[in-house]
């Protein structure tokens, strides 16, 4: 077999923990292909201002379509809201932690007003003036270490990421503080993983296998959100869905860039309904701004 990634550290990691858990399903060797994203070439804007959709899976995508590749490994947040016609996301393997960090020498609480925050995200920057704080936003790019870099050398005070890229790389030193999720909701899909392959693939049931059905189910409700919402990083959109015995607790919040709530929602319901209990919540949402 053949699996399509990107290039980063951490995509790679992430590719040989799905290589790893594969092979302890098949002997099939399973030989690596590095694909150069959009995203990955674009090192100069904040990714709300680029107006393209799946800049970190298009490319990969096109590889599995094209048959150069059997089935490509995304981070689950990183995929557009529709998949291109013809692919299908054939599993979600054992989601990590989707909350979000500081980096910092700094605790949340001690960073001094105007301190400069790097983050290419509009959701992280308005969750900041949600909670009230005037912090003087600044891009930041590159893959994960450089981030961690560029605050240790002082080039920012501090940085806000998803914990579960920074435990993947052995990076989890340098967190300074965890944010819980009802404090800092994460996007849709944060820390979770997708087994991107062609809807009619001959692999189907060997790549099914890696698929943990709690994290699915949680992602699932998370992304319908997304969906019905029909907003994309050019919203911030915190929401996230987490498993109750056979229930799910879903919330979500939607902000304006200045940080006020346009609409907040928390549901519980049936895990195996997860798509039902998202396009619910989206509906609530809806009729708070619409």
């Amino acid at each position: 077999m053949n699996v399509g990634t990107r290039g980063s550290s951490l995509a790679v990691v992430q590719t040989k923990s799905i290589i790893s858990s594969l092979s302890k399903i098949t002997d099939e060797e399973v030989k690596v292909n590095l694909i150069k994203t959009t995203g990955d070439k674009i090192k100069d804007s904040q990714l709300y201002n680029i107006d393209a959709k799946g800049i970190f899976t298009k490319e990969l995508d096109k590889a599995v379509l094209e048959g150069e590749v059997d089935f490509a490994v995304h981070s689950f947040k990183d995929l557009p809201t529709e998949l291109a016609d013809g692919l299908e996301i054939i599993a979600v393997p054992r989601r990590e932690s989707p909350r979000e960090v500081l980096i910092s020498k700094y605790s949340w609480d001690e960073l001094p007003e105007g301190a400069e925050i790097g983050t290419s995200s509009l959701r992280r920057e308005a969750f900041c003036s949600y909670h009230e704080k005037n912090f003087n936003i600044k891009p930041i790019r590159g893959n994960i270490d450089t981030r961690v870099k560029k605050v240790i050398h002082g080039d920012y005070h501090a940085t806000i990421m998803a914990e579960a890229g920074l435990k993947r790389l052995g990076l989890q030193e340098h967190i300074k503080e965890i944010f819980p999720i009802e404090y800092f909701t994460p996007a849709a899909g944060q820390g979770a993983l997708a087994v991107v392959a062609r809807g009619d693939t001959d692999k189907r049931d060997v790549l099914r296998k890696l698929n943990h059905s709690q994290s699915e189910n949680e992602v699932i409700a998370e992304k319908t959100v997304l969906e019905e919402l029909g907003v994309g990083c050019q919203w911030p959109l915190g929401v996230s869905a987490r498993t109750n015995g056979d229930l799910l607790d879903l919330q979500s919040i939607l902000l304006t860039k200045e940080g006020e709530v346009l609409s907040k929602v928390n549901l519980q319901g049936s895990a195996a309904n997860a798509r039902e209990l998202g396009v619910e919540v989206a509906k609530r949402m809806m009729e708070d701004y619409v």
